[in-house]
């Protein structure tokens, strides 16, 4: 079952071409629904859910759906599905995909957006073999995901009925094609808004109480108790980071230098494979707030104060190696002359929320690298086997 690599590779470009940073898919949407039909998908088959009005951050478009029916002997099989996202990061804005030789690469000074046009192309390309080849697959769900990048929403609120009940799934979303992602890190991010007083920092800088200083007491107390970065107690492994620092709304954090500042807010992430244990880490940070915010007092007295709110963006999950799921991975893999290399990422995945929702998800690489940054490049070989992966998998018996 060769693949139409040039076709693949023209496809990947021409996605690469489309802008759709994490909110502001319609234009990538639209692109592949074009693409989708021109590979022989009736356009009754290809719809948006309504997922973008449960988002609670402004979306442009729901996730793209599109239905496959069974052909030939494998028709009336249970249905599978494959899913990635075709959000990418704001970082990718005004990317410029360039060929060189087996890879490509980006002329811009911006991420290239591999992450994840990559899936996008493997996943049309797998539409439009199997129609080309007319082969025999079971009921096929092709899911393509939106706003994965800025917090897995699509894959969090996307409605399981609308998918068909699939037994199991496929996610493209990472490097090698090797890679057989069994399992996942799960999140908190919180957020504090640390409450201060302000004052004239040169005539009466007594009366005033720093939300700044408030700030940098926490997290040299989260610093020092070994919870910030790399966390490791015992046995138990994890990490956190704290984000973005501001006055809120995007605005800096304190008006002047003549002003003791009186209001910060911080945004941060804690992660672990336990679930457990990211919300101990959270934990450390909130208590490392609060207490900082009583020893910061002005001359009157009075301490700061803070207003600590966390939420679970995704549970982490590993699947047992003895599931249908990673057994025909694994035996894909196999076949396409791959290495199966078995392992979790400490990233999260919408395969997060599929695992969740009761369908046991797979997860694979197709030739993205340095994903995030200006120096993301794609490997074709890579891609070409994560194109061959997704075939084998559809039509395995």
């Amino acid at each position: 079952m060769p693949v139409d690599t040039k076709a693949a590779t023209d496809r990947l470009m021409r996605f690469l071409a489309i802008e759709g940073v994490t909110g502001q898919e319609a234009a990538i949407g639209r692109e592949l629904t074009a693409a989708l039909q021109e590979s022989g998908v009736p356009a009754g088959a290809i719809r948006l859910d309504d997922a973008n009005i449960r988002i609670p951050v402004p979306t442009e478009t729901g996730n793209l759906i599109v239905d496959l029916p069974g052909r030939g002997t494998l028709h009336n099989q249970p249905r599978i599905m494959f899913m990635t996202h075709m959000d990418t990061v704001p970082l990718c804005a005004g990317a410029q995909p360039k060929l060189s030789g087996r890879k490509i690469v980006n002329q811009a000074k911006t991420a290239l957006g591999g992450d994840n046009r990559c899936g996008c192309g493997v996943l049309v390309t797998l539409a439009a073999e199997l129609a080309k080849q007319k082969l025999d697959h079971p009921p096929i769900t092709l899911l393509f995901c939106v706003r994965e990048e800025s917090g897995l929403y699509g894959a969090r609120h996307v409605k399981l009925d609308e998918l068909g009940s699939p037994v199991m799934a496929f996610n493209y979303d990472g490097g090698s094609a090797s890679n057989v992602i069994i399992g996942a890190v799960g999140a908190d991010r919180w957020n504090v808004e640390i409450f201060g007083r302000a004052s004239h920092a040169g005539v009466a800088p007594e009366r005033g109480i720093s939300s700044t200083m408030i700030l940098a007491l926490a997290l040299a107390e989260v610093k020092a108790g070994g919870w910030f970065g790399k966390v490791a107690k015992g046995k138990r492994q994890g990490t956190s980071n704290v984000g973005p620092v501001t006055g809120g709304d995007g605005r800096p954090a304190g008006d002047a230098t003549n002003v003791v500042t009186d209001y910060v807010h911080v945004r941060g992430e804690s992660r672990s494979h336990d679930g457990k244990f990211f919300k101990e880490i959270t934990k450390a940070y909130k208590a490392a707030f609060e207490k900082a915010a009583k020893k910061v007092t002005n001359a009157q007295g009075k301490s700061g104060r803070v207003k600590f709110k966390a939420e679970t963006d995704y549970h982490p999950f590993r699947m047992k190696d003895n599931l249908p799921v990673v057994k025909r991975a694994i035996e894909a893999v196999s076949a396409v002359g791959g290495t199966p290399n078995v392992r979790a990422a400490n990233g999260g995945l919408d395969a997060n929320w599929m695992v969740r929702h009761g369908v046991p998800t797979v997860t694979f690489g197709a030739g993205q690298n340095e994903a995030h940054t200006i120096d993301e490049w794609i490997n074709l070989d890579e891609y070409d086997r994560g194109c061959a992966l997704a075939l084998q998998l559809a039509t395995m018996r």
